[in-house]
């Protein structure tokens, strides 16, 4: 019985591997390099004037970008984004 026990402890106490979760829809380079503009805190606006597009653009891609993520805010994105290698 005691190496039962013994052997339960050891099995819980292993750390399960974290495999990423794959993108459904992949990506494109603008919603990367946009994500990564997310990941570092910046507002639409500020992601608009340093891409030079229109804040209207930038919603659009962070629209897509969540929708593509499975994610329901910026900062789930960003985080799942981390978690799978793409920023």
């Amino acid at each position: 019985m005691a190496a039962k026990v013994v052997a339960e402890f050891a099995r819980l106490s292993r750390k399960p591997v974290l495999t990423p979760n794959p993108v459904i829809e992949p990506l494109s380079e603008r919603e990367i390099e946009i994500l990564r503009l997310i990941a570092q805190g910046a507002s639409n606006r500020e992601i608009a004037s340093t891409l030079f597009l229109a804040e209207g653009i930038v919603k659009n891609h962070v629209t897509n970008i969540l929708g593509k993520l499975e994610a329901r805010d910026r900062t789930q994105a960003a985080l799942k984004a981390r978690d799978s290698g793409l920023i």
